[in-house]
């Protein structure tokens, strides 16, 4: 279990960002309230208003969380009368997606949302569109200067270690020897870091640590791979973070394939996949930790926002926030129907 300091700050963070993203979900919906200085502009703004252009360039979609990041920002778009979008090819190329973006900003339009393909070589052309008056809404992938972005939406990796390793540690309660494995994605990337950091935080808290770890590639058949070399070399398992969902495909066609159940397994992301398997009983994976997929979507909300002069209804402040990072819930099967709804499609 989490200390009790850690917990009131695990607390105190999780319920913060559950109110912006509140704010970003249902609070456009209502009128704001308050006293006659109340501020005006963030009222009433599900109601058309200005037609506002928006530039969105996003990832290839390699992955099903990458494609789902795309569909839902188009989807997004769609429920608005007022929002034209204009998106651009998903690319994996950096200078595809700097001309890209120069291309909107030759085009005057009204707010970029941009997923960079990476955040330090798309900086640049990002500070240019602000330079030229045109806010843009950074997701996923930070920048590397407060100057390139107007707002910035994240989902939490760090937050997604701490979850799973809470989720594990209330699971082993009064089990200080359990062995615990961690299935890491991308070693080199510091989204990887983040969430195996988080994990291994989360576990000491409550006495644990892990005890074998192999990192794959975000794919099925790495997955597939790295986890039939750890079941070989670890004859008894209690617990299992798999850090994506996707690539949790080939992590299960692995323990199926070994015969192995006597652990658990959370998962990471929130596939479709996942939530179906966590909702039958049926299988090893028990929960997974949501990394949300609707992050593009609330960028596009936002660059609407912005765009128009207004700001998000349940907050008092006038203007969108500089940045936002969103929670990460773990989906088990009491509450699986809930996020059933915001599940991606795997790539597989």
């Amino acid at each position: 279990m989490l200390g009790a300091s850690k917990r009131r700050t695990q607390l105190l963070v999780t319920t913060g960002a559950a109110l912006v993203l509140a704010g970003l979900i249902t609070g456009c919906t209502t009128a704001g309230g308050g006293g006659n200085n109340a501020p005006t502009n963030n009222t009433g703004n599900e109601e058309t208003g200005d037609t506002v252009v928006i530039g969105f360039s996003g990832p290839a979609a390699t992955h099903g969380w990458l494609g789902a990041i795309n569909s839902s920002a188009q989807a997004e778009a769609a429920k608005y009368p007022d929002v034209e979008l204009r998106v651009a090819e998903g690319t994996d190329d950096a200078n595809l997606q700097i001309s890209q973006i120069e291309g909107f900003i030759a085009d005057g339009v009204d707010a970029i949302v941009l997923l960079p393909t990476d955040g330090a070589a798309l900086t640049e052309v990002a500070i240019k569109a602000m330079e030229a008056g045109i806010p843009v809404v950074n997701v996923d992938r930070e920048f590397s200067s407060p100057f390139a972005a107007r707002t910035t939406i994240l989902g939490d990796n760090y937050g997604m270690g701490v979850s799973a390793g809470t989720y594990i540690c209330e699971r082993l309660s009064g089990q200080p020897d359990a062995v615990v494995a961690e299935i890491a994605g991308l070693d080199s990337l510091p989204l990887t870091q983040d969430r195996s950091r988080g994990f291994a935080d989360a576990l000491e808290d409550c006495g644990l640590e892990v005890s074998a770890r192999v990192a794959a590639e975000f794919t099925v058949q790495s997955g597939e791979a790295v986890t039939s070399q750890l079941l070989a070399s670890e004859p008894k398992i209690d617990a299992i973070w798999n850090h994506d969902d996707d690539q949790g495909l080939g992590v299960l066609a692995a323990i199926e394939a070994a015969g192995r159940d006597e652990f658990f397994m959370v998962g990471g992301a929130g596939s479709l996949n996942a939530m179906e398997a966590i909702q039958s009983g049926d299988s090893v994976l028990e929960a997974t930790v949501i990394y949300p997929s609707t992050q593009a979507a609330d960028g596009i909300r936002l660059a609407r926002l912005i765009a128009q002069g207004k700001s998000l209804s349940d907050l008092v402040e006038i203007e969108v926030p500089s940045r936002i990072v969103l929670n990460a819930p773990v989906v088990t099967a009491e509450n699986v129907e809930q996020y059933l709804p915001t599940g991606f499609a795997s790539a597989s």
